[in-house]
């Protein structure tokens, strides 16, 4: 069956929106614990390009295969993870790109450069880093990995925050994030 990415989340409601995160079906890596360790030879380049033994990976159902496998450990490595063995990855700043941001009713949903879509809230938190002069956001999304916001969806996200006043804050599920790096 050829893969059919969702559609601009502009066009998605809420609803649509919820549908497309419940019905990912992801392995479950945070359930798998193997013993074997390695190298997997792969980067993820700052930009969110993927690369094996120094050569770029372009088949976006390969990276999107990859991507379901990651986690990353509380040292901050990341990690391919098959039930019988992690495969250290190296990630130049974040796993993923959000690439796009949308907000429905009372919450911000964002897609990634691998066509996830994920909502801010409690579980998938908004965290500013960088300095106010070069601020980055990131995005939890799973398993520890984060997403980078690109810098269009910085600007989408900051637009959203000064409608709402002037101090930098945008609110998803009940969750209030600042944007402003500490």
């Amino acid at each position: 069956m050829p893969y059919e990415p969702p559609p601009e989340l502009a066009a998605m409601s809420l609803a649509d929106i919820a549908e497309a995160v419940a019905t990912r079906k992801l392995p479950p890596v945070s359930a798998w614990n193997p013993l074997e360790e390695g190298e997997s030879q792969m980067r993820i380049a700052a930009d969110g390009r993927w690369y094996h033994d120094g050569g770029e990976i372009t088949r976006p159902a390969m990276i999107r295969a990859f991507a379901s496998l990651l986690m990353r450990d509380a040292q901050d490595q990341h990690w391919l993870v098959v039930p019988h063995q992690k495969l250290r990855i190296a990630v130049e700043d974040a796993a993923f790109i959000a690439t796009d941001v949308s907000a429905r009713d009372d919450a911000l949903a964002f897609r990634l450069n691998t066509d996830d879509i994920v909502v801010a809230g409690p579980d998938n938190r908004l965290r500013a880093a960088g300095d106010p002069e070069v601020p980055a956001i990131y995005l939890a999304v799973r398993n520890g990995c984060e997403a980078r916001l690109d810098r269009s969806t910085y600007l989408q996200l900051a637009e959203l925050a000064l409608a709402r006043g002037d101090d930098w804050t945008v609110e998803s599920l009940g969750e209030s994030f600042s944007l402003v790096p500490q």
